[in-house]
């Protein structure tokens, strides 16, 4: 496919409550106030997850949107799930958030025998048919590409609230690789043209260790460095950088990214960065010293 011949909408999200009904799969998780379908979940004996609606209190009217944040592969069984029992109950127009889309970054064939798994994920969303599905910042325009009735809610927001953290005077965002160098800098434009200092790795696509970190610039003294991502894994990456752009003297060195995993847990990440600031978009974490979870609630219009 030809990506540059693909449209797809970057949207700052506004929902309408009235006459709209949710069904927020996740527990803990409603970026909207709007009317809830109450439901039960359990798994069968033989692993199989299995939903059922509580529609005797509910409006019969539409349209829905769906809410879930897929952390493993049963959360989207579950999603699956949930859209027929809607179909099948009569409800038609259904609309999808998921802000961490899942395999984001198994977007291109790195070596030979692998699956090209975004692709897989998206046809079996495309195949329930939203009328809209609302991405919350995805690794690459491969994502929204794929998917029908895409829209992306970008990072801008959220990076807007990280930053009244700072003096803006003195902020730089960092791209940790050159994969993050077109949406950083995309940013740093709708920001009001924030400065940019770009870094880099080297990474083995057979093991995934990762090598080689550089920054590209002579001198950051007095500079508060924000690195910007899109997901923090096990953190290797953002350890390995940080240590990197110590060599240069920066005031401070903190980590912005979207969708927290996290791994191998957050202490690796806060032993060596002054602050992590992540969303709820894929769990809601505990409180940690050094870590700031923004409600992704804050950052749409609902």
């Amino acid at each position: 496919m030809d990506w540059s011949k693909t449209w797809f909408v970057y949207i700052c999200v506004e929902f309408t409550q009235k006459d709209m009904l949710a069904l927020h799969l996740s527990p803990g998780f409603t970026p909207m106030a709007a009317e809830p379908i109450p439901f039960q979940t359990f798994v069968f004996s033989g692993g199989e997850p299995h939903i059922k609606l509580d529609l005797s209190g509910v409006a019969a009217h539409e349209p829905v949107l769906i809410t879930q944040r897929a952390q493993n592969a049963a959360d989207f069984m579950l999603l699956l799930l949930a859209t027929d029992a809607l179909r099948r109950a009569g409800y038609r127009q259904l609309s999808l958030l998921l802000p961490y889309f899942p395999a984001a970054r198994q977007d291109r064939l790195m070596v030979p025998g692998e699956p090209l798994s975004v692709h897989l994920y998206a046809d079996l969303i495309n195949a329930q048919q939203y009328e809209q599905v609302y991405v919350y910042d995805p690794h690459s325009d491969v994502t929204p590409a794929l998917l029908n009735g895409a829209q992306v809610i970008t990072n801008q927001a959220f990076i807007e609230q990280v930053l009244t953290r700072f003096d803006r005077e003195t902020v730089c965002l960092v791209a940790p690789d050159a994969g993050a160098l077109k949406k950083i800098h995309k940013l740093s434009t709708a920001l009001g043209g924030v400065p940019v200092v770009v870094g880099d790795k080297e990474r083995d696509v057979k093991t995934g260790a990762l090598t080689g970190f550089r920054v590209f610039a002579d001198s950051l003294q007095s500079r508060h460095c924000l690195i910007v991502d899109d997901i923090c894994d096990g953190g290797g990456t953002f350890v390995g950088l940080a240590a990197e752009l110590r060599t240069r003297q920066p005031a401070s060195v903190s980590l912005a990214v979207s969708h927290g995993i996290f791994s191998r847990g957050i202490a690796p990440l806060t032993n060596v960065l002054d602050h992590v600031y992540t969303t709820n978009s894929f769990s809601t974490l505990p409180p940690a010293d050094g870590l700031t979870q923004i409600d992704l609630t804050t950052l749409l219009t609902l």
